[in-house]
């Protein structure tokens, strides 16, 4: 196994769980944690193949930055 592959996966949960389980209840953090889990899925990707994890990185973080950053427009509460 690469070492890109393993870093991925732990960087990959640790986002994940942050994320589900966010000690702080604001968007901005929230966000921070959705980046490093993209971070995690672009190295995964890597170890197979650099076009695909370039691709995939650019994808879920501008996807992931236009939701949330939309949601914080609104001002609705996180619970």
């Amino acid at each position: 196994m690469n070492p890109e592959l393993i870093l991925g996966f732990i960087i990959l949960l640790a986002g994940v769980a942050a994320t589900a389980f966010p000690r702080e209840r604001d968007y901005i953090s929230r966000l921070i944690h959705v980046e490093i889990a993209a971070t995690g899925l672009m190295l995964v990707m890597l170890a197979y193949n650099e076009t695909i994890a370039l691709l995939t990185f650019v994808a879920v973080t501008a996807i992931a930055t236009i939701v949330l950053i939309r949601v914080i427009e609104r001002g609705e509460p996180c619970d």
